[in-house]
C-alpha cells in the first residue's frame, strides 16, 4: 500500500470524480426515467451491477433485488466501511416536464433515490481508482438496498442476507431541497424520527341514515377519532418528544343514505424520541377506545412498527463534516434539524456505528421544491458533491470496530381490538329498511 498525504488523496478524489461526472449524470437520468417500486427494482439493480462490472469490480446480487460490492482487501480482523444507497421510487405521478422524466405511468423518483444510488456508485468508482493506485486505506462495501419507502424497510431484508458481516461503520446521504447544492446538513444524534403505520378499523351493524340511533355510527366515530386522537397524543406525551399523528387515508361507505358497517383510517405516527416511540402504541390504543366509547362501535387498532430514529454517532458525523470541508470549504457544512421523516437506514445504525447526512440539491436562486412531490427537481451537481464527500469520508474513517453492544430493536405489529358498548338493539330489530333503501 502506498503511503500518501491527505492533500494527495483529496486531489486524486477530485480528479477521479471529475472523470466520472458526465457518466454519472447520464446514469442518474436513466434511473430517473425508469423508476421501480419497492422490491421490484430489477432493472435498477442490473444497471448498477453492470456499471460496477465495467469498472472491474465483482458485485453480488442479493435475493430479490439489490446488491453489494466490496472494494479493497480486508486485512485479518479489519472491518469494512459501508456506503449505503436506496433504490426504490414512489407511486407518485411526475410533473416536472424534464426530458428524462419518468416513463412509467404513476411512478417517479420523487424522493431522490436515483441521486442516492448514483452518488454511492460514483463514490465506489472513485474508491476503485484509489485502490488500483494503492491509495485506498480502508476496505469498503457498497450496499444498494431495495424498499426504503415501505415499512419496516428493505434494510432489514439486506441485513438478513449478511450485508453487515465484517462492517464496522456505515454512511449514507439523503437529498434535501432545503440546502443549496454544494452544502450538506449534518447532526450528531437523532436526525430522523421513528415512523410507524397506523390502521384503525371501525365497525358496527350499519344502518339507515334516518335512524342513526339504532346502530353505531361508523362515519361519525371515525370523524371523532381523526380529530381527537392527535390532540390526546399531544397532551398525554411530553411535547419535547415531538409525537405527530397524521392521517393520510379515510375510507367508509358507498352511498349518502346508509351508515356503513365498516370504515378504515390510515396514517403515520412519528416520534422524535425512542422513549416516546415505546410508549405511544399503548396510549394510542387507549385513546381510540375512549373516543369511540360513546358511539357503540367496534374498533381495531393495527399498529405496524416501522423504523426507529436514525441516530448519528459523533465520530462518524465528524468524519463526514471534515470530508465536506476538505472537499468544498468550511461553508459547505450546515447544522440540520431533526426531521419527522422516517428512514430505514436506522436499522443499519442500530447494528453498527455510522451517520447519515443531508445532501443539498437546491439550485441557488431557483424554485423551492420538496421531496415526495411530483414536481421535485434536483440540481444534478449534487451527485458530484455526494460522490466526493462519501469517497473522502472513507479515506478518513478510522478502522476501529464499532458494533453496537446492545440488543437491536426489531419491528413488531401490535394489533388490538376493543368493543365500545355496542348498542343492545341491532340494526333492523324494529323492522326498519336495509342500508340500501332509498330515503
Amino acid at each position: 500500500m502506498v503511503v500518501s498525504s491527505g492533500q494527495q488523496i483529496i486531489e486524486k478524489i477530485h480528479a477521479a470524480a471529475k472523470r466520472y461526472e458526465e457518466f454519472l449524470i447520464g446514469f442518474r437520468r436513466d434511473l430517473h426515467a425508469h423508476p421501480e417500486l419497492a422490491r421490484t427494482e430489477s432493472r435498477t439493480t442490473e444497471r448498477i451491477a453492470q456499471a460496477l462490472r465495467d469498472a472491474g469490480l465483482q458485485p453480488r446480487l442479493l435475493r430479490g433485488t439489490g446488491l453489494t460490492c466490496d472494494i479493497g482487501e480486508a486485512a485479518s480482523g479489519a472491518r469494512r466501511v459501508a456506503l449505503r444507497a436506496d433504490l426504490d421510487a414512489l407511486p407518485i405521478v411526475e410533473t416536472t416536464g424534464l426530458p428524462f422524466a419518468s416513463t412509467v405511468p404513476g411512478i417517479s423518483h420523487a424522493c431522490g433515490h436515483d441521486v442516492h444510488a448514483t452518488a454511492v456508485l460514483g463514490a465506489g468508482l472513485v474508491l476503485k481508482t484509489l485502490d488500483d493506485e494503492g491509495l485506498l486505506t480502508r476496505p469498503v462495501r457498497l450496499i444498494f438496498q431495495p424498499a426504503e419507502e415501505v415499512m419496516p424497510g428493505g434494510a432489514l431484508d439486506v441485513i438478513e442476507q449478511g450485508v453487515l458481516e465484517g462492517v464496522g461503520r456505515a454512511y449514507a446521504l439523503h437529498c434535501d431541497p432545503r440546502f443549496d447544492v454544494g452544502q450538506i446538513g449534518s447532526r450528531i444524534g437523532a436526525i430522523t424520527s421513528a415512523s410507524d403505520q397506523i390502521i384503525v378499523t371501525v365497525s358496527s351493524s350499519g344502518g339507515h341514515t334516518s335512524r342513526p340511533h339504532l346502530t353505531g355510527d361508523v362515519v361519525f366515530a371515525i370523524g371523532e377519532i381523526i380529530t381527537q386522537a392527535p390532540a390526546i397524543m399531544g397532551r398525554r406525551l411530553d411535547p419535547r418528544y415531538g409525537v405527530n399523528l397524521t392521517w393520510g387515508m379515510v375510507e367508509a361507505g358507498q352511498t349518502a343514505n346508509a351508515i356503513p358497517a365498516t370504515g378504515t383510517i390510515k396514517g403515520t405516527l412519528r416520534c422524535l424520541d425512542v422513549r416516546a416511540w415505546e410508549q405511544a402504541g399503548d396510549l394510542l390504543d387507549d385513546a381510540v377506545k375512549q373516543i369511540a366509547a360513546p358511539y357503540g362501535v367496534r374498533t381495531e387498532v393495527l399498529h405496524i412498527r416501522g423504523v426507529p430514529p436514525v441516530v448519528n454517532d459523533e465520530a462518524a458525523t465528524q468524519r463526514l463534516d471534515q470530508a465536506a470541508r476538505e472537499m468544498f470549504g468550511d461553508d459547505s457544512v450546515r447544522l440540520t434539524e431533526q426531521s419527522l421523516g422516517g428512514e430505514d437506514f436506522a436499522w443499519i445504525l442500530n447494528r453498527v456505528g455510522g451517520a447519515m447526512i443531508r445532501l443539498g440539491v437546491h439550485t441557488p436562486g431557483g424554485p423551492r421544491y420538496d421531496i415526495h412531490r411530483g414536481d421535485l427537481v434536483v440540481d444534478e451537481r449534487a451527485i458530484a458533491v455526494g460522490t466526493r464527500v462519501l469517497a473522502r469520508t472513507v479515506t478518513l474513517t478510522t478502522p476501529e470496530i464499532s458494533l453496537k453492544p446492545e440488543a437491536p430493536w426489531t419491528p413488531t405489529v401490535l394489533a388490538k381490538t376493543t368493543v365500545s358498548n355496542p348498542l343492545a338493539a341491532p340494526h333492523g330489530a324494529d323492522g326498519s329498511h336495509g342500508p340500501g333503501t332509498p330515503a
